[in-house]
């Protein structure tokens, strides 16, 4: 949720009001049960750690001030690397999909670019996987958890098929229109 919450500030300046929206949209029906207060949570939490600042802002009279966060040069580098990141120990489909819908939003990267890059890795692991069971005897626990390893990395692999098309139509539609 971090670095999904640093992503959505790189394209601009937010209260953490906005910012829940931003991700609600972002997540559709899945983020129905995301808690208002579970944002501004981690934007204490991002404050405390450098990464954002938070500046109060005068409020109408029925809204008192607020604050307005925004990224320190430590969130930016903080986003960067995120967003280069390829791993995939514990697939969190809403997180990597936050990734895209950010790095798209604020311009900080090509979600196909990304998409790829993530593709990359895990046909990296699913030859891995591939690998050591083939080197396993037949019939073994090892052997068959390794099936289910590469069995789930076809799954995501899929799933990430569909982001490109998505994306590509995406950004079609961007060029086009």
């Amino acid at each position: 949720m971090q670095d999904a919450v640093l992503a959505m500030l790189a394209k601009e300046p937010s209260h953490g009001y906005h910012l829940h929206a931003r991700l609600r949209r972002s997540l559709g029906p899945l983020g129905e049960s995301m808690n208002r207060g579970q944002i501004y949570v981690t934007l204490a939490r991002l404050e405390r750690a450098g990464l954002v600042v938070g500046e109060r802002e005068d409020g109408l009279p029925e809204r008192p001030e607020r604050k307005v966060y925004a990224l320190t040069p430590a969130g930016q580098q903080r986003v960067a690397a995120w967003l280069a990141e390829v791993g995939w120990p514990k697939p969190d489909l809403a997180e990597f999909h936050l990734k895209l819908a950010a790095a798209a939003a604020a311009r900080l990267a090509d979600p196909v670019e990304l998409v790829a890059a993530q593709r990359r890795e895990l046909l990296r692991r699913l030859r891995e996987a591939q690998q050591a069971a083939l080197a396993e005897p037949a019939g073994s626990g090892a052997g068959l958890l390794l099936e289910g390893v590469a069995l789930r990395l076809r799954a995501d692999l899929r799933w990430l098929d569909a982001c490109e098309r998505a994306w590509s139509k995406a950004d079609d539609e961007i060029e086009g229109g």
